[in-house]
Formats: structure tokens, C-alpha cells, sequence
């Protein structure tokens, strides 16, 4: 099974938003992603609508409804307590519901994170998240848990009844190319297959990037999807979006055939 490719298109929106313009395109990006040999289509808006917006999760969803697009998966992350806001952010699960994608990917980032960087505690949060991924699901919304490499915590995602876990994968790319780069694969490694023998699909993003993708996916078989945001962008101002969406996209189909 080939490891899917998701883009995350935020750090698109940031560099557009450090001007009062439309340029660069999130949609054009999307475009030129898929043109690639991207599978999917990530975005992770905020309440404080640093990156992307509304209008382009609503873009989006309006380009992958085409039918040359249907086959592209649409993931959206993001906390779903965060409610509806003065500047125009409408609540992530009411933007969910209104766009339909393939995916919701629920985070618990509080709005003053630069970025994620940890799991669910789902000993403290899966009273309330229970009715959360029952509306998603009831929507026809696969429903995907960011998640450390805890058994206990992967043991309470499948008994909420979500479809798939997302590993936070941090920790992995910290210690990348150290002396303990092998014991933090190893929780990974192990932890998937504890997900695996929950039902529980795997998906993994965080700092993934050129170097250290495919080593995680060869140890980790039943990853089937990694969402690449940050690095994909980083390498594109010397390499070109297209041509670096294909060379992530090559990484993933190497892992496949050997």
C-alpha cells in the first residue's frame, strides 16, 4: 500500500498574508500539488486566521467538487472547540459541516500555539469529544485523532469509535540523526502496531521532510497517509512547488516498491 501524500497548504496562506493581496494562490498551489503527484489537500485554519481562512477552505472544497479533482482527498485540521469568533471565523466544526471533506483531523492546539506539538489526552477529553465525532461521522466525514505513541491513549481513540489516528511525529524529527533516533522510532513502531491491531487506519505529520520520511514509513508499513506542510514549502524556494511535491511523492512510492 502506497503511503498517500497530503499538502498542507498554510504556510501558502501565511506568505500571502503578510500582504493585503491574493497572491500567492491557495488554489493554484492546490493545483500545482495535485499536478505532482500530491493525493490530498491539507489545511488547518485557526481562529486567529493567521494562515488560512474561510474563503479558502471554501475555495478548496469548491475545486476538489470538479470532477477531474473527486479523487483527491480534503483534510481539514483543527480544534474542534473553537467556536465562532468577532473576525469573521466561523466555528471549526460549522466550516467542517459546511465543506464535507474526506477528513476532519481534530487537534488540541490552543489558539496561542505557534504550531501543534502534542497529542489528545483522551483520559480528560473523551466525554466531550465523543458527541463531536459522532456529528462528523454522521456526516460521512472520516474522523482522525492527533495522537502521541501512548497504548493507553490509542486504546481510548478506538473505543471513541474514530476512523484513524494521526501520530504526532514532533519527537521523530527532533531526534532525527542522533544517538536516540532508534528508540524514539521504536515507540513509533510500536504504537502502530497497536493502532493497527485497534482497527485504527495511521496517518503521521510534523515535521517530516526529505531526509526523514522514509525512514519512518519503512518502519511504520501501515502509515496511509502523511500530511507535509512546512517542509514542502521550505524546499520549494529553491526547488519549485511541483518539482519538490514530486520528489516526497517519488520517496513515498520507493517505500512501496522495495
Amino acid at each position: 500500500m502506497k503511503t498517500k501524500l497530503s499538502v498542507n497548504l498554510n504556510k501558502v496562506a501565511l506568505i500571502r498574508n503578510s500582504r493585503d493581496t491574493i497572491i500567492p494562490s491557495i488554489v493554484d498551489a492546490a493545483t500545482t500539488a495535485i499536478s505532482a503527484g500530491a493525493s490530498g489537500i491539507t489545511v488547518h485554519p485557526r481562529p486567529d486566521m493567521r494562515h488560512i481562512r474561510p474563503d479558502d477552505v471554501y475555495d478548496l472544497a469548491a475545486l476538489l467538487s470538479k470532477e477531474e479533482y473527486r479523487h483527491i482527498e480534503f483534510n481539514i485540521e483543527g480544534n474542534p472547540y473553537a467556536g465562532a469568533e468577532t473576525n469573521g471565523y466561523p466555528g471549526f466544526m460549522k466550516l467542517v459541516q459546511d465543506v464535507n471533506p474526506h477528513q476532519a483531523t481534530l487537534v488540541p492546539d490552543d489558539p496561542s500555539q505557534l504550531t501543534s506539538d502534542h497529542g489528545w489526552d483522551l483520559i480528560s477529553e473523551s466525554n466531550q469529544l465523543r458527541p463531536l465525532v459522532a456529528d462528523l461521522q454522521r456526516s460521512d466525514i472520516r474522523v482522525s485523532l492527533f495522537m502521541d505513541p501512548d497504548e493507553k491513549q490509542l486504546e481510548l481513540a478506538a473505543r471513541l469509535g474514530v476512523d484513524r489516528i494521526e501520530f504526532y511525529t514532533g519527537p521523530y524529527a527532533d531526534h532525527y540523526g542522533t544517538p536516540t533516533q532508534s528508540e524514539i522510532l521504536e515507540s513509533f513502531t510500536t504504537a502502530g502496531k497497536i493502532a493497527h491491531s485497534l482497527g485504527l487506519g495511521i496517518n503521521a505529520g510534523h515535521d517530516l521532510n526529505q531526509d526523514n520520511l522514509d525512514t519512518f514509513c519503512r518502519s511504520i508499513s501501515q502509515v496511509a497517509e502523511v500530511s507535509i506542510g512546512h517542509a514542502i514549502i521550505s524546499d520549494s524556494l529553491w526547488l519549485g512547488l511541483e518539482k519538490t511535491v514530486a520528489r516526497y511523492d517519488k520517496i513515498l512510492k520507493d517505500v512501496e516498491s522495495n
